[in-house]
């Protein structure tokens, strides 16, 4: 699916590598400006001139270091993008990290801690920097990268499971409250990424992450991962304004139908389709 972002910018923080690097990547192909930002400022800068060349028509490809777990750092972003992206309606909250691996009793608590900073309140706090500028504008996107941790458990990898399922719930929280401003809130399930993060789980060990998600990890190392484009392009297509009016739903890019979802507006409008809710024993057949 093809996507015009030629009149609106986006935020992207987490965008020195990885699906952050790709989704850049594939916003500036479609015409966006951009504003990545991330921790590490010398990675970001090179990344910034590697990006340069896919923007159209001069449009901006402009980075800043910031930590999203710092309100003073998120609110610096917004102010950065009030100023230098006139067009700003989209916010893609991609910064992540897995957190510490081991037992939920053992690992080091200020690195769970951590986690949490990072993955929930650095998603909260960019949309509390960015909303008031989409009202603003009367429109706008908020696309929040959630992934496998919010829909299964993930034993050894605790914070980072609670922090994503956390985010989702958030998501479709925002959707709700932003219906009337005209801002569509979305959370994306990239696949399983042969990224920095699987990384981390195979030098961790299977003492630390557990046999079988290691054993799996390897699988994935061994087989490539999901693609980031997949995910790159369901971020485009949700910043789009083919996907306006859908709102507050968990999509994956690997195993979703989501370039039909435009014709399904109304239907996926009235359903709880995409969405995390509790099942109950009709659900599944039983007289409880």
């Amino acid at each position: 699916m093809n996507v015009d972002l030629r009149d609106r910018s986006a935020i992207i923080t987490g965008a020195n590598q990885g699906l952050g690097k790709a989704i850049a990547a594939e916003f500036l192909r479609a015409g966006a400006g951009v504003l990545l930002t991330a921790r590490n400022e010398p990675l970001l800068r090179e990344v910034q001139k590697e990006l340069h060349p896919l923007a159209q028509r001069g449009r901006p490809v402009e980075v800043m270091r910031a930590d999203v777990s710092r309100p003073e750092d998120c609110q610096a972003t917004a102010d950065r993008a009030a100023r230098d992206l006139p067009d700003l309606a989209v916010l893609v909250n991609n910064a992540g990290v897995y957190g510490p691996k081991g037992a939920t009793e053992e690992v080091d608590w200020a690195e769970w801690e951590q986690a949490i900073r990072v993955n929930l309140f650095g998603t909260v706090l960019m949309c509390r920097a960015v909303i008031p500028l989409l009202r603003k504008r009367g429109y706008g996107k908020i696309i929040n990268l959630s992934g496998g941790g919010a829909t299964a458990p993930m034993p050894r990898i605790s914070a980072y499971a609670a922090s994503k399922a956390a985010v989702v719930r958030l998501t479709d929280t925002l959707a709700e409250e932003l219906k009337d401003a005209k801002v569509d809130v979305n959370a994306i399930a990239p696949g399983a990424l042969n990224t920095r993060l699987l990384d981390e789980v195979l030098e961790a060990g299977p003492e630390k992450v557990g046999k079988a998600f290691y054993d799996r990890a390897l699988r994935q190392q061994k087989e490539g991962g999901a693609p980031p484009e997949k995910g790159a392009k369901l971020a485009a297509f949700l910043a789009s304004p083919q996907s306006d009016g859908i709102t507050g739903r968990l999509i994956s890019a690997v195993w979703d139908d989501w370039a039909s979802l435009p014709s399904k507006r109304e239907q996926l409008a009235g359903s709880d389709v995409y969405t995390l809710r509790r099942i109950v024993p009709e659900d599944r057949g039983m007289k409880w």
